[in-house]
């Protein structure tokens, strides 16, 4: 079997390239990334592409279609990947998130790929008052990230082919990884714990926010970029998560401080309403992939961040300004001439006349 996951030097794809070297170890899979983020190594001694048999550097805006030619499946992964960076770069996250999503799969359902798993978000059901969002209920979008989300699954659905399409809405990602973030709620917390021994929540804490570890993540993209079309239909958009990874965000700030002694928790009662929460049924997926389902709970994905961290010997209170910030990353690279204002890396002439 042949594999291409686009994006797989960011935050999930370690991951994903570990799982999928574990349960299809005669695979051949292809990493293909722009790079923004390969320097972000944290807590390894060696490349985790070590697994992968090819690594293409490249923009997914405009990837070479022969990358294409006897590939079974396609990860999507590469995406402008928060609401801090979709703000940021909103023209750039519609281009990238959608357009060049969109315009890969249908080169992916033109070279004959069989199965195309797109990594969408259940960000989608925004505000969502009322009980757990499942697929078929209303959609209410409030970031430039999530609208791009929702952007790409209706343009894969109009993608007339034999190819299975599999639109996985994960919930909000956490837990350890070769190339850490801490720009995730969960992973911001224990951070926090860890170097300064106090969590400041800046909302009231009643928000819901679904988690699911990066491992998790990883097991339903080998799931669907292996799913058959009679399993779930040939597009399919589900919920990726389980029903018991629904927490308030007051309830995963005493989480992380029972796991860390010492640690104080601030809640600012008088906030004004988060715009961000949701629950999310994730019944369909525990149907369909019932070999597939979450494993790794809340606790396991403290304890794996407070050892990778405490490995490290992270104890940087102002981690908020580090490559462990996605946001920051980019920003200096555009600071240093490195990157366009469209994201886009610059040659070393270019860079000199923006410097000029």
């Amino acid at each position: 079997m042949r594999i291409l996951v686009t994006g797989n030097l960011g935050y999930v794809g370690p991951a994903v390239v570990r799982c999928l070297r574990a349960a299809i170890p005669d695979a051949v899979i292809h990493g293909y990334d722009d790079a923004y983020f390969a320097h972000c190594l944290t807590g390894v001694a060696s490349l985790p592409e070590r697994l992968i048999d090819r690594q293409s550097y490249g923009d997914v805006r405009a990837i070479d279609r022969s990358l294409l030619e006897g590939v079974d499946a396609v990860i999507h992964l590469a995406a402008v990947s928060n609401d801090p960076m979709g703000n940021r770069f909103e023209h750039v996250t519609r281009a990238i998130n959608e357009n060049a999503s969109i315009a890969l799969a249908r080169a992916a359902a033109d070279a004959g790929v069989r199965n195309f798993v797109f990594a969408s978000s259940c960000s989608v059901y925004g505000v969502a008052d009322g009980g757990p969002r499942s697929e078929g209920d209303p959609l209410n979008p409030i970031t430039a990230y999530a609208r791009s989300k929702i952007g790409t699954e209706r343009g894969l659905a109009e993608i007339d082919t034999g190819m299975t399409i599999t639109c996985l809405r994960f919930a909000t990602a956490c837990g350890m990884s070769s190339r850490l973030r801490l720009d995730l709620v969960l992973n911001d917390f224990v951070a926090c714990a860890l170097s300064a021994g106090e969590i400041t929540v800046l909302s009231d804490g009643t928000p819901w926010r679904p988690l699911i570890d990066t491992q998790d993540m990883a097991r339903a993209l080998l799931w669907a970029a292996t799913r058959e079309a009679a399993n779930g239909g040939r597009y399919l958009v589900v919920n990726a998560g389980s029903n018991d990874g629904n927490y308030q965000v007051r309830d995963l700030a005493q989480a992380v401080a029972d796991a860390v002694p010492g640690t104080t928790v601030s809640i600012n009662l008088d906030a004004p309403a988060d715009s961000r929460s949701y629950q999310v049924d994730f019944s369909l997926y525990a149907a369909l992939a019932p070999s597939h389902q979450p494993q790794v709970t809340l606790r396991q994905s403290i304890a794996e961040l407070v050892d990778g961290l405490g490995a490290m010997g992270f104890a940087d209170a102002d981690f908020r300004s580090s490559p462990m910030i996605r946001l920051r990353v980019l920003q200096d690279h555009i600071a240093a001439g490195r990157l366009s204002e469209d994201l886009c890396w610059q040659r070393p002439d270019q860079q000199r006349r923006a410097a000029a």
